[in-house]
């Protein structure tokens, strides 16, 4: 029998559509031998090798087997995963609209939370009981980075800070303006001493600067001086406007409210008047106090507090119903005064004393006697007096000055009944005048060889400038779970 006979008898036969597909079957999975014996030689000889080898692939060896199952288990893998594939996905995609729909239910929560305690700082602010604590996180202050501005002759007696924190206005005994920039330190505009009788001459104040004002939008201020004068000026061009006249002795106090151009001055006539800058008009005059009114501040109801000097009150002036309340605490006189928020203040007299009051009550909420201390002698020791006082607007944050070579800056407790002592800033000098910025990231001082209603001392070491320091806050420590 010849080899073709053997092929064909082993096999099914080559005749036929059968025949046909069966070696189209064959050739698909052993192509690459069939190929291979093509190449070695042609005629039977080839077709029988040819035969032989695709008859052999039928049957693979042993360690072929496993591979090939192999390969139609990964196919079967392959075609499973493709079609959980879409499950997954989906899965997926629900999972990360779950995951956007909480992160955006945290975020209204948190937005949310902030809208409401928003709110509650403006109810707080509009009843006037706002207290942010701040004052734990400041840190004393270097000496080194206070910055001295010298310009002017005499002591400093007042100052005030723009809106926008980037000027300051400085008035002293030596009659002139001087405007600041807070930035670079330099004189931005200098408004001289007016000689009496002189024509020609700009307009300026011929006596001691006692007080200035500047209204909440930075547009006008208002300077007051010994000569019973009150001189309105554009606080940007620092041109003169007007010029109010109706005290009868020195001005010592002025404060806009806050939101209008109505200015509250008071006097050593001991009255308070109420005028209309806009308007450039005055509007009334009240009475009340026993002696001079050395100081005076304002925030946005319509009324103001005063310190009444040598007749030992604190009084809150209620405009519209021309009323008055009376406060006592002080054993000296009140030279210094200003509102901590609405319904609290804070004040300074001569017997060393600072006091925080509440409007709902007539005696002090805290006293902190012999705040800067005491001088003199061994058995006749008596309190550096407070000449100034400064608060940091609806904060727990407060400065006093004296002639004591410091600046003291306290933290007020809980609902403003106690008084701490944070820190002593060294300033050399009489510290007539204190401010905070807005946002509470400096102080300015005005520092004098004397105190700013007389001539009982003279420091000679101390040197007539503005010193602004810059007020660093500690880091706060990181909340649980950030």
């Amino acid at each position: 029998m010849s080899a073709t006979g053997a092929v064909r008898k082993r096999g099914k036969p080559a005749s036929g559509a059968g025949a046909g597909a069966g070696a189209g079957k064959l050739r698909r999975k052993g192509d690459s031998s069939g190929d291979k014996g093509k190449s070695k030689g042609g005629g039977k000889m080839n077709e029988e090798i040819s035969s032989d080898s695709e008859t052999e692939s039928l049957v693979p060896p042993a360690h072929s087997l496993v591979p090939r199952r192999n390969e139609e288990e990964e196919a079967e893998e392959l075609e499973e995963t493709a079609q959980e594939k879409k499950l997954r996905l989906a899965k997926l995609y629900l999972e990360q609209l779950k995951q956007q729909e909480e992160e955006k239910a945290e975020a209204r929560e948190f937005e949310e939370d902030q809208v409401a305690g928003r709110l509650k700082e403006d109810v707080l602010e509009q009843r006037g009981r706002l207290q942010k604590s701040v004052a734990k996180e400041i840190q004393a202050p270097d000496p080194a980075d206070i910055r001295i501005l010298r310009g002017h002759q005499l002591s400093i007696t007042c100052l005030v800070i723009t809106p926008d924190d980037l000027a300051i206005f400085s008035a002293a005994k030596d009659c002139t303006i001087i405007k600041w920039s807070v930035e670079s330190g330099r004189k931005l505009h200098v408004i001289p001493r007016a000689k009496k009788g002189a024509e020609g001459q700009p307009s300026g104040h011929s006596s001691h600067v006692l007080c200035m004002a500047i209204s909440s939008d930075g547009k006008y201020l208002a300077s007051g001086d010994r000569s019973k004068l009150i001189l309105i000026w554009e606080a940007q061009s620092c041109q003169h406007l007007y010029t109010f006249t109706g005290h009868r002795d020195a001005v010592s106090g002025l404060a806009f409210r806050r939101g209008t151009h109505q200015l509250y001055s008071t006097s050593h006539d001991r009255s308070v008047k109420v005028w209309n800058v806009a308007e450039n008009s005055y509007v009334e005059t009240l009475f009340g106090h026993q002696d001079a009114v050395a100081a005076l501040d304002a925030l946005s109801r319509e009324c103001c507090v005063t310190a009444g000097g040598r007749d030992g009150t604190v009084r809150v002036w209620k405009i519209p119903e021309e009323s008055q309340l009376v406060f006592y605490g002080h054993q000296g006189s009140i030279d210094s005064i200003q509102l901590i928020n609405e319904e609290h203040m804070v004040s300074g007299a001569d017997d060393g004393s600072v006091a925080l009051w509440g409007l709902s009550k007539k005696r002090p909420l805290a006293l902190q006697r012999e705040a800067h201390g005491l001088r003199g002698e061994l058995g006749l020791e008596q309190p550096f007096w407070v000449s100034s006082v400064a608060a940091l607007l609806n904060t727990d944050l407060v400065a006093t000055g004296s002639h004591s070579n410091s600046v003291r800056l306290w933290q007020c407790g809980e609902g403003f009944r106690q008084l701490d002592l944070l820190c002593d800033i060294p300033l050399v000098g009489f510290i007539n005048s204190l401010k905070f910025s807005s946002a509470g990231d400096f102080l300015v001082a005005g520092v004098g060889q004397e105190h700013r209603l007389g001539r009982w001392w003279r420091i000679k070491e101390a040197r007539n400038s503005v010193c602004i320091i810059p007020l660093h806050r500690a880091p706060r420590p990181p909340t649980a779970g950030s």
